[in-house]
């Protein structure tokens, strides 16, 4: 029997989602997921979903809608670390965007070894452990990510086994995504000279149009229920907002 997740249901806005996330308030809500330029400071895309839609899932597709109807030519991006996602970094790498994405932090089993200890060879197409000894590519999962397994007759004998894995058969096994190479190309980019005034510049941009929209625009509640009224009040605020922008700008020009 298949167990099926629980969804919570608001009874005066079902459009919401009930939204649970660390250092953030629990309850039903909405988000708005919105595209800053970075030279002018004018938002180019806003769109909302329910609360308990991850922030990563609709980026690509508001990322090509935005470049086909207005003909964008996006050189770099700069993105929080609820992006750092396999798809997302593959296509950026793919459609050659200089991309730099937040670090997400991770929470391994305590007391064993974090991943980054095992190290990769792309032309053995294996891992090799702290131990020295390799993991062979066993086989890729209809997720897309290859197992790479150890020689359990070798790792019950080692030092680290009790450091290594807790498994009973004394095999450990480090997994890998197809795109992989794509997520360290953004790893890289986020720790360049060109990378970390990227990001910085970020903090300039779209953390402070939310910040702007909420404390002088009215955005921290919606006015009104359901998904189509708080999209309309979003598109309002953004459309404000790029008018005070714009005007802003024709004066410094006289």
């Amino acid at each position: 029997m298949v167990e099926q997740k629980e969804v919570r249901v608001s009874t005066t806005d079902p459009d919401s989602g009930y939204m649970m996330r660390e250092g953030k308030p629990e309850g039903f809500y909405y988000l708005d997921h919105r595209t800053v330029d970075a030279k002018y400071n004018l938002i180019t895309d806003v769109f909302v979903t329910p609360g308990n839609v991850h922030d990563s899932l609709p980026y690509l597709d508001r990322l090509n809608r935005q470049t086909k109807r207005f003909g964008f030519k996006v050189e770099a991006v700069a993105l929080d670390s609820g992006y750092l996602t396999n798809p997302i970094c593959h296509k950026l790498k793919e459609k050659n965007i200089f991309a730099v994405i937040a670090h997400r932090r991770y929470h391994p089993t305590q007391g064993l070894f974090h991943k980054w200890q095992f190290t990769y060879d792309a032309e053995r197409n294996s891992y090799t452990c702290p131990n020295q000894q390799e993991l062979l590519y066993s086989t890729t999962d209809r997720h897309g990510y290859r197992h790479y397994k150890s020689d359990p007759e070798v790792c019950k004998s080692c030092p680290f086994l009790t450091k290594c894995t807790r498994s009973k058969n004394h095999r450990k096994v480090v997994t890998r995504h197809v795109w992989e190479d794509s997520k360290d190309w953004v790893r890289e980019n986020r720790l360049s000279k060109a990378g970390k005034k990227l990001y910085k510049k970020r903090k300039e941009t779209i953390e402070r149009s939310f910040a702007d929209a909420k404390q002088l625009h009215g955005f921290r509640y919606c006015r009104l229920r359901g998904l189509r009224n708080v999209m309309e009040q979003a598109l309002m605020t953004a459309a404000v907002q790029n008018m005070k922008k714009i005007a802003l700008h024709l004066a410094k020009q006289g």
